[in-house]
């Protein structure tokens, strides 16, 4: 009666969303506690606001725990490799080519990971893991209700917006990181349960650890044209600073995986880097919450926050390069506030008017990861949410609409789609293309087909097949295999001096694989200029299994690409 509810009724989705919402908060927190446990415990006394504040830590723990980290991780992932081989799908993975279905195990592996790179200090944050274990949470929940694709899309975004709100206390927040980047668009059908499941998490945070700000409500003074004016200016500095920091990713990977062979030690390597690091400043280390933290509430000379910059995308595009698990989420807020207090401060150096560093601060944390992560509204609400000033919030919304458009242009991909892209998935957003994926040769062929020898004599081929009987024939070698096609119509109107049907054959050369899908097999419609083809086991087999027909193909794909879109306004 319940499962019959959730799936048939609104309320009934926005309830099962309410849960997922509980859930995510309690799973963000309890991450976000073990991290800090283990952080607490490796690194010395209570670290405050975070492992990136801790001034006081021994060298020798700060330079070794973070190898010590990747070597544990190291052998963890051999293990992985025996005894579970697969490899996590993400849910912006799971949304655009698994129709939202993601499996617990994969939880709980990337927490794990996540936790083992978080807790010794490498520098990433806890998002990856985070949203990973909600998402799986919601589309478990899902499948035992029985929902449909669409909905069950649709709480894959849910678990996504209430780890994401729990994490940084943020409601709007969370729930258009799951509109941009988990779900793929926004809908008014999905809104209630997206904003039920990120309210309900960010109450289960507050309940736990009180309600935080990133920067203190009022702190931050309204600007005014010349501070939308440099908000263009540091969009576009936070835009290129992104993009070489992503480049720099998949060249640290390359570099390492060239010297090192041994992909168990990739981690521990990139590990003596970060700790190496972490002797300059602390602040590299995890993934940056107390750096973030004294750079909106402390003012300091610009040579230190410059040098922190340098240091922490190093220290990011180090880690991920070497295996560690994790994102760049946080650290991208990080580096975006860094990168405008430097920016305040070179305007002080060339003797222009005064600016507010935190202003410029809130305005690279945003555009900085909207370069990154892909979700302008998101990042545009995350620092309305942290200072509570709509006038802050303009120029922010300005400052990412330009830093946006400069990564489309000059790069193409956030940091997500950039590691799918690296790996060979050509996927850049969570639009729903699975469908396509699924819609294949093999599941649309016919596979009642009439077939001939192509040494058949004509008359008998005529008495067999006459006028009206069907539109072609398969014909078939003296292996039984693809010959070629025979169009009726043709072969009736052949002169005496047409023997056999092999002078009739056409379209020798072309034919369709079973696992084609539809875009494929348009393509090759289009270049053997055929209305049909044969649908063959292999190339080298060349075994016939089935006839398609590019009519047939065309009317599948718009009735799945008709229910997409209303599953997307709901209306399926």
């Amino acid at each position: 009666m319940v499962r019959d509810w959730v799936r048939g009724t609104e309320p009934g989705l926005v309830a099962l969303a309410v849960v997922i919402g509980l859930a995510s908060g309690l799973l963000a927190s309890a991450m976000s506690g073990v991290a800090h446990a283990m952080q607490e415990a490796l690194f010395g006394a209570e670290q405050g606001h975070g492992l990136s504040a801790h001034q006081a830590g021994e060298p020798w723990r700060l330079l070794l725990l973070p190898a010590v980290g990747g070597l544990l991780l190291g052998l963890l992932n051999l293990a992985l490799a025996r005894w579970h081989p697969r490899v996590p799908v993400d849910p912006i993975e799971a949304n655009a080519l698994h129709g939202g279905r993601m499996a617990l195990q994969d939880g709980a592996v990337v927490a794990g990971q996540n936790l083992l790179s978080n807790g010794f200090g490498a520098s990433v944050g806890l998002e990856a893991g985070y949203t990973q274990v909600a998402g799986g949470v919601a589309s478990r929940l899902g499948i035992l209700a029985g929902l449909r694709r669409g909905d069950l899309r649709v709480l894959v975004g849910c678990g996504a917006a209430g780890a994401i709100a729990a994490a940084f206390d943020a409601p709007l927040t969370g729930a258009f990181y799951a509109f941009e980047l988990v779900i793929g668009t926004y809908a008014i059908a999905s809104l209630a349960p997206v904003v039920a499941s990120a309210v309900a998490a960010t109450l289960v945070a507050r309940a736990l650890h009180g309600q935080t700000y990133l920067v203190e409500p009022g702190g931050v003074a309204s600007p005014g044209w010349e501070g939308h004016a440099l908000a263009v200016l540091v969009g576009i500095l936070c835009a290129l600073a992104a993009i070489g920091l992503m480049r720099g990713v998949g060249w640290i990977e390359v570099a390492i995986k060239r010297g090192v062979p041994w992909g168990f030690l990739r981690p521990a390597t990139g590990g003596l880097v970060v700790g190496a690091l972490a002797l300059l400043s602390p602040g590299v280390l995890s993934a940056g919450h107390g750096a973030l933290h004294l750079a909106f509430s402390t003012e300091g000379p610009m040579r230190a926050a410059l040098l922190l910059l340098l240091l922490k995308a190093v220290a990011s595009a180090v880690s991920l390069g070497a295996g560690y698990r994790g994102g760049l989420f946080f650290a991208s807020l990080l580096l975006g506030a860094l990168l405008g207090k430097v920016a305040a401060g070179l305007m002080v150096l060339a003797g222009l008017p005064l600016v507010d560093p935190l202003f410029l601060a809130v305005v690279g944390m945003s555009a900085f990861g909207t370069a990154v992560i892909g979700a302008p509204l998101a990042m545009t609400f995350l620092a309305l949410e942290s200072t509570g000033n709509f006038e802050v919030a303009g120029a922010v919304l300005t400052a990412v609409a330009v830093s946006g458009i400069v990564v489309r242009r000059l790069f193409g991909y956030s940091f997500a789609t950039w590691r799918f892209h690296l790996r060979g998935e050509a996927i850049r957003s969570a639009h729903d293309v699975g469908w396509l994926r699924e819609l294949t040769a093999g599941r649309m062929m016919r596979r009642d087909v009439r077939t001939v020898r192509a040494d058949t004599r004509m008359t008998a081929f005529r008495r067999d097949f006459p006028l009206g009987s069907t539109e072609r024939v398969i014909a078939l070698d003296e292996a039984g295999l693809y010959a070629g096609m025979v169009l009726v119509a043709e072969a009736q109107a052949a002169g005496p001096e047409v023997e056999t049907v092999a002078a009739l054959l056409r379209l020798r050369d072309h034919a369709l694989l079973p696992a084609m899908n539809a875009k494929e097999a348009m393509a090759a419609f289009d270049a053997a200029e055929a209305e049909a083809l044969p649908v063959i086991d292999s190339k080298e087999g060349r075994k016939v299994i089935g006839l398609l027909t590019a009519s047939h193909v065309l009317r599948r794909y718009g009735e799945e690409l008709d229910k997409r879109r209303r599953e997307e306004v709901g209306l399926a």
